[in-house]
């Protein structure tokens, strides 16, 4: 589903397109991907999820903390 550049969305159209969105997010597709798959940017397709509710994942990566070395391994 492209969306035409510089073309404001509003209204039932833009509330379409939220929930539309935000049901994509929920199954697992990332911000990018849903932004790529519009032709929006990244920061629209943000705002649009913020819009309709939707609890945003915090980013990924690598969360493992660094091992501390103790006496006995030494």
């Amino acid at each position: 589903m492209q969306i035409k550049p510089r073309v404001r969305i509003v209204g039932a159209e833009r509330h379409q397109l939220s929930q539309a969105l935000a049901g994509r997010y929920r199954s697992g597709e990332s911000i990018r991907v849903l932004a790529l798959s519009i032709g929006r940017s990244y920061g629209f397709v943000h705002a649009l999820l913020e819009e309709a509710g939707v609890e945003l994942r915090h980013r990924g990566g690598d969360y493992r903390t660094r091992r501390v070395k103790t006496e006995a391994s030494n």
